[in-house]
């Protein structure tokens, strides 16, 4: 996957937006405020951090060793981070893009789900 694509993709879900509030370099991807993805586009190797389910994180982890490593800077227990340019297929990617996008919209509030439904 490329930068460009990686950032397509991240915009591409109902509110998402991308800011900058650490540095220039680093994106950050947020829907209603809360961070579902955070990457240096700039970066080789491209890589993200995601939020993940705790269990499917440990088994993707096992799965692709030195791919899919516990989120830097992140809480280990609930972020990775995903190498995003070419060791892993994109399909999977995309997926594990779009399961964290899952993962923070279902922790918002109720009122805040309701109006990502009707927009």
């Amino acid at each position: 996957m490329t930068p460009q694509e990686l950032r397509a993709l991240c915009l591409s879900f109902n509110a998402a937006v991308e800011d900058f509030p650490f540095n220039p370099e680093t994106s950050v991807f947020r829907v209603r405020g809360k961070l579902f993805a955070l990457t240096a586009l700039d970066a080789r190797p491209l890589k993200v951090n995601l939020k993940c389910d705790p269990d499917d994180a440990l088994r993707l982890r096992t799965a692709h060793p030195g791919l899919i490593v516990p989120g830097w800077h992140m809480n280990k227990r609930h972020w990775n981070t995903v190498t995003a340019d070419g060791g892993l297929p994109d399909r999977l990617v995309r997926e594990l893009v779009e399961d964290s996008y899952d993962l923070v919209v279902a922790g918002l509030p109720r009122a805040e789900r309701l109006r990502l439904d009707r927009s």
